[in-house]
């Protein structure tokens, strides 16, 4: 079903807590996480923050209904992604993609250093999703104080330890790095012979 992705507006938000709910129901099939099918989701008045931020996209179909949406906030120098969401009917059709590359060249545009979230470690529609895209897992000495609050926060509310996790995604010079691919460039020594 073809759809194509543009900012939110204000009169968006009221759809977006609908999908949200949709998306989730996915959770159903994994026995350890089904209670996040029937969890609280944003609030229109946070939607609506973000929106006015210009930081928030939607996928919308040939009617113009909402079908998809990423919501985001610049935190710094990065792009943090609050949430990635797509109705349950229209998941598997790359709209969950397009709203990411939204986010990335957006990041790109505004000069932004990485786009950063967090999410489950084994959902593949999580962590592997992204990682297919280009996004890399930080742990340890590789997580930086923001998203190490964030997990902390996340932990806090019930989440199981190491289920989570903070991942980013580099904007690179003047270019996106195209999603999925990584160059890979051999480390020149300090002192060369």
């Amino acid at each position: 079903m073809p759809a194509h992705i543009r900012l939110a507006v204000s009169d968006d938000a009221q759809s977006l807590p609908r999908i949200e709910r949709s998306a989730a129901q996915a959770f159903h099939g994994i026995a350890e996480l089904s209670w996040l099918a029937d969890a609280p989701v944003m609030t229109v008045d946070r939607h609506r923050a973000l929106i006015a931020q210009s930081t928030c996209w939607i996928a919308v179909d040939t009617q113009e209904q909402p079908q998809g949406f990423l919501s985001a906030e610049r935190q710094g120098s990065d792009l943090h992604i609050h949430e990635l969401s797509v109705s349950q009917p229209m998941q598997g059709h790359g709209l969950g993609r397009k709203l990411l590359e939204a986010a990335m060249e957006h990041a790109r545009s505004n000069q932004l250093h990485c786009v950063t979230l967090t999410t489950f470690t084994q959902v593949p529609w999580n962590a592997p999703f992204y990682q297919r895209l280009g996004f890399e897992q930080h742990t340890g000495a590789t997580l930086d104080e923001r998203l190490a609050e964030i997990l902390a926060r996340e932990y806090a509310c019930g989440f199981e330890a190491g289920s989570r996790c903070a991942m980013s995604w580099q904007v690179i010079g003047d270019s996106v790095e195209e999603p999925g691919t990584k160059e890979v460039v051999p480390e020149k020594p300090d002192n060369p012979r």
